[in-house]
């Protein structure tokens, strides 16, 4: 019961925010077709291309024929260069997700150790020089983090690319390299973030009752931090991180931009810029989709996690 009724919440949200989305869309100023025949179009062409684009009907009818479109898998076709926009989606979405994918593996690698660490030595110089330096990690944007590691990998040391994009299955190493900075960018801005919560939640782990009994039963305090107290630290550590996820998305469109990055985020921005509406709607609910679609298996997990959930459900 609790699963459907987080399914029916998560479906309702989606039906929420499509009609914000379209309703956003639909008061912007400006014609998109005369975005796309130019400001020499005469009134009968300009007639035929709102028919042909189906914005000369009534806002509800086209709100219904977009969702209709998207439940099928039928995008639409851009205003500009009228090519179907479903295939790019999912070209571009997959690019993005192998940047938010790398950059979230990079952010549990470096934070969930640095931040069990400062929370374990929390008393020590260690601890408080780990504290100091994720308060100073989050306070950076990706983008100047990306502007940095491609002045130092790719201009001076000439280690890596400082750009572009290869297809995994067209070069393997080719991929890999580009993709490398683009993740750190993303990932250790967030990682600095995570290292705080993970800090916080294992410092709560180590005041528990049950950890103190498992070092009086013998265990090192690594041992019982490591076999006791990590899974329940993971439980809040989760929640932040997927809301990280949402802000890796995010994120994303301003990282791809900087290292040319063939994703949703270079799409939207490049809709955006040609004013082709129906591209920015279609990107945009994507990327809602994508977090209402993260937080809802985040919620999932919880119950995997905690078998406290289980039993109370």
């Amino acid at each position: 019961m609790a699963l459907l009724r987080k399914a029916g919440i998560f479906l309702l949200t989606l039906a929420i925010a499509s009609v914000l989305v379209f309703a956003f869309m639909a008061v912007l100023p400006g014609d998109p077709a005369q975005v796309a025949l130019g400001v020499n179009a005469t009134p009968e062409l300009l007639a035929q291309t709102r028919h042909a684009f189906g914005i000369d009907r009534p806002l509800p009818a086209q709100y219904t024929d977009w969702v209709g479109g998207l439940l099928t898998g039928n995008f639409g076709r851009s205003y500009i260069t009228g090519d179907a926009i479903g295939p790019q989606l999912v070209d571009r979405f997959e690019v993005t997700l192998w940047l938010v994918g790398a950059a979230t593996v990079v952010a549990v690698i470096v934070a969930v150790p640095l931040g069990t660490l400062a929370a374990a030595r929390h008393r020590k110089a260690s601890g408080t020089v780990v504290s100091g330096l994720s308060q100073l990690g989050a306070a950076i944007p990706a983008f100047l983090a990306g502007i940095v590691l491609v002045e130092i990998f790719a201009v001076s040391l000439r280690i890596l690319p400082s750009g572009g994009w290869t297809p995994p299955d067209a070069d393997p190493v080719a991929f890999l390299k580009g993709l490398v900075l683009p993740a750190l960018s993303l990932g250790l801005v967030q990682a600095a973030v995570l290292t705080r919560y993970v800090r916080s939640a294992v410092l709560d782990v180590l005041r528990e009752d049950y950890l103190r009994t498992a070092r009086a039963k013998g265990l090192k305090p690594a041992q019982a931090l490591v076999r006791h107290g990590l899974r329940n630290a993971a439980v809040p550590v989760m929640t932040v991180l997927g809301l990280q996820l949402a802000t890796l998305l995010i994120g994303a469109v301003v990282v791809e931009r900087v290292f040319v990055i063939p994703g949703l985020g270079s799409m939207l921005l490049d809709a955006v810029g040609s004013r082709d509406l129906i591209v920015v709607q279609d990107v945009v609910m994507v990327l809602v989709a994508a977090v209402l679609v993260i937080n809802l298996l985040v919620d999932v997990l919880y119950t995997v996690v905690d078998p406290r959930l289980r039993r109370a459900r």
